[in-house]
């Protein structure tokens, strides 16, 4: 794990995917609220369809994963959460650029929809009724990046703003942890299976992805699968060319990757 000294009471800077987030997450909260003020039921209309609802997704509205993180509703808790993607993008970017830092809040909003779906499916089956509420907010790719930071930079201490006093990314995130854990005694146990989902997302994505990002995974799976395409087209053509010199009285062999065995020399270093 990576060490570094406390940060500073500043605000990281503002650039990339920090940017990107905090821009679509404002622009969609003002949107909404335009659209309310012109008229409250397209709002609402917009709201029913843009929040994470299980039951509706199962029924089909499979879109709502993709669009409840941006579904910000309350001035505060828009606020809160602007502020917690600048601190928490804006500092991770400065380590791992914004490819990864997209790729991570992605994953992590992605897991807080999984488990909430997951969960309301399994309680389904079990007979165990379970009280529905709508998921809106970014709260799941939050949660997720502060794993992160918490698994990565654990030592690195945040200012609690607007509180003078710091702590340890680590036992920020233990505490965060703590909370959700303490809130599936409650009411809002769905909430906080959503949100222990995006804490897992994020840890996940820090084990088994690689620093790039995401899109470095897909390039590289990409670029490798067109590789063996090319390399079996290689060696289904040598197959071809070998039965068709058996038929004009001439043997030519070809090694393993399609390539041409010379069995006049001794020499074979030209292929390695």
């Amino acid at each position: 794990m990576r060490r570094i000294g406390s940060t500073p009471l500043a605000f990281p800077s503002f650039h990339g995917a920090t940017r990107l987030l905090v821009l679509i997450n404002l622009i969609a909260y003002f949107a909404l609220l335009l659209v309310n003020t012109a008229s409250g039921t397209v709002s609402t209309w917009l709201l029913v369809h843009g929040v994470l609802l299980p039951q509706a997704f199962v029924h089909g509205w499979v879109w709502q994963p993709l669009t409840y993180s941006f579904m910000q509703l309350g001035l505060v808790n828009t606020l809160f959460a602007l502020l917690s993607l600048w601190f928490l993008a804006g500092f991770l970017e400065n380590f791992h650029g914004s490819s990864w830092v997209l790729s991570l809040y992605a994953s992590a909003v992605l897991g807080t929809a999984a488990a909430a779906i997951l969960i309301y499916i399994g309680s389904g089956f079990l007979g165990y009724e379970l009280l529905e509420i709508p998921l809106a907010g970014s709260f799941g790719g939050i949660f997720g990046m502060l794993v992160a930071i918490g698994i990565l930079y654990g030592e690195t201490a945040f200012m609690l703003f607007p509180l003078p006093i710091s702590i340890k990314a680590k036992y920020l995130a233990i505490v965060y942890g703590l909370v959700a854990i303490a809130m599936l005694f409650g009411s809002l146990r769905l909430y906080a299976f959503a949100q222990l989902g995006g804490a897992l997302a994020g840890w996940l994505y820090i084990r088994w992805m690689p620093r790039r990002g995401m899109s470095f995974l897909l390039s590289e799976r990409w670029y490798g699968m067109r590789n063996r395409y090319y390399r079996w087209k290689r060696r289904r053509a040598a197959r071809k060319f070998e039965v068709y010199m058996r038929s004009q009285g001439r043997t030519v062999k070809f090694d393993g990757q399609g390539r041409q065995i010379d069995e006049d020399t001794d020499d074979k270093s030209r292929w390695n």
